[in-house]
């Protein structure tokens, strides 16, 4: 087994929080991972970015090549178009991979595109998913776990058991933020179910 992801956001959305927690479900169940994160100016509104290759052989690279990604997690739309040329095509049987993105953009730049055209350009995707995240979060009752629905939509995709993201939520919130662990896994719930309809 072999499932290569690129998470992509705009620092301050938890972009790395989200790596956190599907890396360390990945090695609980037993895989090799591997990542390679870019965040110089993530404290700046900057582009950040990280690459995760989950296998169950050895894995020689941790970057994601071009054309070969499975799952591109966006926690912005733009950010999830930027990467496309990473996910993988249809090939013979395969549909390829999905891009699962945030519904609202983080409006960074002075020029930001048309939101409705951005998301058109998601739904030309073969798989996609555009998941209205601050609601959710919002519903869950915790506005800043828009990054934990987000897991929870890319979860019908990845080659990870809910129960073991779950334990690692909890586990990973319950160090710190112990009064979130709950909001947290509710809006890993309501981004699971928003993304499976």
């Amino acid at each position: 087994m072999k499932y290569e992801v690129i998470l992509c956001g705009v620092g301050g959305q938890g972009v790395l929080s989200v790596g956190t927690i599907i890396s360390g479900a990945a090695v609980a169940e037993g895989y090799n991972v591997r990542q390679s994160e870019v965040h110089g100016m993530a404290q700046r509104g900057g582009a950040v970015l990280a690459h995760f290759r989950i296998s169950d052989k050895n894995i020689a690279s941790d970057l994601v090549p071009q054309g070969t990604a499975d799952l591109i997690l966006s926690m912005e739309p733009l950010e999830g178009i930027r990467y496309a040329p990473w996910l993988s095509p249809k090939a013979g049987n395969s549909q390829g991979g999905a891009l699962v993105s945030a519904a609202e953009p983080l409006n960074n730049i002075s020029n930001y595109p048309d939101l409705g055209e951005i998301h058109k350009i998601i739904e030309s995707f073969p798989i996609y998913r555009i998941i209205e995240a601050q609601a959710l979060a919002k519903e869950a009752g915790l506005a800043q776990s828009v990054n934990m629905v987000m897991v929870g939509a890319a979860s019908i995709f990845l080659p990870l058991k809910t129960e073991t993201l779950e334990k690692t939520i909890q586990e990973t919130f319950a160090v710190r933020y112990s009064s979130t662990v709950e909001a947290n896994l509710k809006a890993f719930h309501l981004g699971r179910e928003a993304s499976a309809k």
